[in-house]
């Protein structure tokens, strides 16, 4: 599905605005009203959210081009972004770039990895080979931490499940707003069981945390599937399942058909208009969620 005009969003975006900052206004005491242009508490501010499996940057034709993977990004003009499936040195396939910073470079934003792999390099004295997710802000991210949640290795012959890191929070300040954003990559296999492990993980995770969050990745399953149950009772909301919009499907690319790539949110976080924009720079295409959050009580 292709993201509708920009006019369009924006016309739309800067109405709900409106609508958001009004109903604000009516909750807040004038004594504590601010001038305009401050950043006072209940100021509304909006935020452009994507997710992106980028595959390491190798698009659907099997081409490793981290340019091209940077372009589809910046066509979108995100504020924070999470990625999956990102090399930092890890092997021929992606050159042993580090992926993270150099998409950072190349869109002006910050970065901060979380490793699921950390492997000694193959060449001594070269960087260690690094696989996991990454989050890109456009705004300052004042505080990060790599998580720990279930896995069930890859890299193992004989794996078990067991805590595992490659799950990164970063706190960002949007403008005055602190902001919780969490990037996920769940288990791919078909068998539920780690997955449901991982989201019980997250849900502990995410309750110590508090604040206004974010939880954004590749689920590897449909957001109706029950081992996401958890989730559901936590209390997050799907970005598409909010707006009613029927699609969302961005896996694989080149003909979309299963929606496993999600932007939820907690609630208090409004959103308008998810949009699955057209590219083959990876085997999925990114979702992007144009948000609104507010200043105010944050931690």
């Amino acid at each position: 599905m292709s993201p509708r005009p920009l006019s369009f969003r924006r016309s739309r975006f800067v109405t709900a605005i409106a609508a958001f900052v009004a109903a604000l206004t009516l909750a807040v005491p004038s004594a504590t009203a601010a001038t305009p242009g401050e950043d006072a508490p209940g100021r509304a501010v909006p935020l452009r959210v994507m997710t992106y499996n980028i595959r390491a940057g190798t698009g659907s034709d099997g081409v490793f081009d981290l340019d091209r993977t940077a372009a589809a990004i910046g066509a979108q003009d995100p504020d924070i972004v999470c990625l999956q499936e990102v090399d930092d040195h890890w092997g021929d396939r992606s050159n042993f770039v580090d992926e993270p910073a150099a998409l950072a470079r190349a869109l002006g934003m910050h970065a901060f990895f979380g490793a699921i792999y950390d492997l000694p390099p193959l060449t001594a004295g070269a960087p260690d080979r690094r696989y996991g997710v990454a989050i890109l802000s456009r705004y300052p991210i004042v505080h990060a931490v790599d998580h720990e949640i279930t896995r069930l290795s890859t890299q193992d012959p004989n794996p078990t499940p067991k805590p595992a890191p490659g799950f990164p929070e970063a706190v960002v300040n949007v403008r005055g707003a602190l902001v919780h954003v969490f990037c996920t990559h769940l288990d791919y296999r078909g068998d539920p069981t780690v997955r449901r492990m991982q989201v019980a993980d997250t849900v502990r995770i995410m309750q110590a945390a508090g604040g206004q969050q974010l939880l954004v990745g590749d689920f590897n399953t449909t957001w109706d599937a029950s081992e996401l149950s958890g989730l559901h009772d936590y209390g997050l909301i799907d970005a598409w399942s909010s707006t009613g919009q029927p699609d969302g499907a961005a896996y694989p690319a080149e003909a979309p058909a299963v929606r496993i790539d999600h932007i939820t949110v907690t609630p208090g976080i409004a959103i308008l208009d998810p949009a699955v924009p057209v590219t083959l720079a990876s085997d999925h295409r990114p979702v992007v969620a144009d948000l609104v959050v507010t200043r105010g009580d944050n931690h």
